[in-house]
């Protein structure tokens, strides 16, 4: 074979290992990102593969490349309503978070790797940062169901805390050799990032929701114009001293927030297009590293993963968060355990390689440890550290399958597809459930066969209906049809009480109801205004607190006025 044709068998083999992998992590639950890294080390000059791979200029380029795919498609992914909650939070943690973080950890490898302190305070800011395409898998991929301030305080964590350790990696490299002055430079080139990286990444958005607006393309155009756009954007708002991570991230997000028709095309192949960068970003920092070399690290960089892990972000978590924003411990110790590090720190490495620094080898090792202990450590008990710390609210019903229609430009009707689970909807009509305006049956199959979806067609277990509706009657329809609805009320009933109340009952009615002894204070207040006072910042499904010897917790919620209220005893034994 000539070297195009080995070429193209290697990469063949390498992705399809990396394919089926994804069934070795779902079955054992080790984090898949983990197991490329692995299947790029065996395949490297060190393993049985033998392939030779030295190119760190090659290697930050695919880097560069890879991440700006994944932080696109994770913006067009974030839903805006989730930053209610979850924006200002997040960028304590993406700005003050990671120089916490870099800071700690770098005075700890000072010590351990006996370095001098800007070296070591770089190595700090190359691992400080949590990595987007950790936290988007290992969130996505473990079937967990997380209350909303925690889920979308880490997704927009993870999506924007880069730039940060860009520019923490960067000054620190050009204190070391000598280009920048001081702090006054080291400003300007904090602000200028991130001043030039929002703005290019909101207008870029804008700009490119107009556009999609505006062409007729064949369908699978779409993706490959989203993408051309990402990457002049990202090269853009980097000549101009930008960071083009913040930019494609918030570019991502715009659009996808626009609820444009077109997005039916664009997402899934976007969703294959970013397993597509994790996989060969994973497998390229696999082939990068010596084996040999990075085993020399493994008891000092050790050391440092664990401080990281247990010291710096636990300790830069309390900070960003405590003193500003409402989070209960235990939702503080989940977020301080999904400071995954991931793809990130390894492009971060090959910054002092590439600037020619001495100590550039060993950092790029010690780095490359510290992701392994992250992802096997972090990653891989995700689960059940959710459980322990019971972050996790009751999944909501959802359809199992929705898709737009494409018949207006934007808030476009769609195509539900639910099947008929619960034994309380098995014989009724169509005409006797109560649908929501300008939503409709289309079609019902029961087997292999098409029911008329007329008003006399009688339902039953495991049909298979087809609902036309809008984004907006999504609440209502999965309340109707998603899943099995009465094992979702067990669970219900399991999380938030046996009582599910109105939010605009009066206290004084629900104590004369079930017994509760409240303050002449309290009594006239409703129970969504009760919630309100004892939950300081924006309420989410599944914030509860102890009063009167009862457990209160918010079951529904629109906005920032609670609809519903779990009620339940005490259990001194649970709490």
């Amino acid at each position: 074979m000539n070297n195009i044709e080995h070429l193209f068998l290697l990469s063949g083999v390498l992705l399809c290992l990396s394919v089926l992998a994804t069934l070795l992590s779902v079955r054992s639950g080790i984090p898949i990102l983990l197991i490329f890294l692995c299947i790029g080390m065996l395949a490297g000059e060190s393993g049985p593969g033998g392939i030779e791979f030295e190119s760190y200029t090659l290697a930050y380029g695919i880097g560069n490349l890879a991440l700006a795919i994944i932080l696109l498609d994770g913006g067009m992914r974030t839903r805006m309503e989730t930053f209610r909650v979850g924006l200002r939070p997040a960028l304590s943690l993406a700005t003050l978070g990671v120089v916490i973080t870099s800071g700690i950890t770098g005075l700890i490898a000072v010590y351990i790797l006996d370095l001098s302190w800007l070296h070591g305070l770089l190595l700090g800011a190359i691992v400080g940062s949590t990595d987007a395409a950790a936290v988007f898998s290992l969130l996505s991929g473990k079937g967990m169901h997380l209350n909303q301030r925690v889920g979308a305080s880490l997704e927009i964590e993870s999506g924007t805390n880069d730039p940060m350790a860009i520019f923490l990696t960067l000054t620190l490299i050009a204190l070391i050799t000598g280009e920048m002055d001081g702090a006054g430079d080291a400003l300007l080139f904090l602000i200028t990032q991130f001043g030039v990286g929002s703005v290019a990444g909101l207008l870029g958005g804008l700009v490119l929701v107009q556009l999609i607006k505006r062409v007729e393309l064949a369908s699978g155009l779409y993706p490959i114009l989203v993408t051309g756009f990402g990457l002049v954007l990202f090269a853009v708002t980097a000549v101009l001293s930008g960071s083009g991570f913040l930019a494609v991230y918030l570019a991502g997000l715009v659009l996808g927030n626009a609820r444009l028709r077109h997005m039916e095309a664009i997402l899934p192949v976007y969703d294959g297009l970013a397993w597509l960068s994790q996989i060969g970003l994973f497998l390229v920092l696999g082939l990068l590293i010596s084996p040999s070399a990075m085993w020399e690290m493994a008891i000092p960089a050790t050391l440092i993963a664990l401080a990281l892990i247990f010291i710096a972000r636990p300790l830069a978590v309390l900070a960003a968060l405590v003193p500003f924003f409402r989070f209960n411990l235990r939702e503080l110790g989940f977020i301080s355990w999904v400071g995954l590090r991931g793809a990130v720190p390894i492009v971060l490495a090959i910054f002092p390689l590439m600037a020619g620094i001495p100590e550039g080898s060993m950092l790029f090792n010690v780095a490359f440890f510290v992701v392994l202990i992250s992802l096997l450590v972090q990653g891989s008990t995700l689960p059940q550290v959710a459980r322990l710390l019971d972050v996790e609210v009751p999944p909501e019903p959802a359809p199992r399958r929705r898709s737009m229609l494409g018949i207006f430009p934007e808030d476009d009707f769609e195509l539900f597809l639910y099947q008929v689970e619960s034994e309380s909807i098995d014989g009724l009509v169509v005409r006797q459930l109560t649908f929501p305006p300008h939503c409709r049956v289309a079609a019902v199959f029961r087997g292999e066969n098409l029911l008329p979806a007329s008003g006399s067609t009688r339902l039953a277990l495991n049909d298979t209906l087809c609902v036309i509706g809008r984004s907006n009657h999504l609440k209502t329809l999965n309340n109707m049809f998603g899943g099995d609805l009465d094992a979702a009320r067990e669970k219900a009933r399991a999380f938030f009480g046996d009582f599910i109340l109105d939010a605009e009952a009066r206290m004084q009615d629900v104590a004369l109801m079930y017994g509760v002894d409240v303050d002449d204070s309290e009594a006239n207040l409703t129970l969504g205004e009760f919630m309100f006072r004892h939950n300081s910042g924006h309420p989410v499904v599944g914030d509860h607190f102890v009063r009167y010897d009862m457990v209160w917790t918010v079951a529904d919620v629109d906005g920032d006025r609670v609809l519903k209220v779990g009620l339940r005893e005490h259990d001194h034994d649970r709490h």
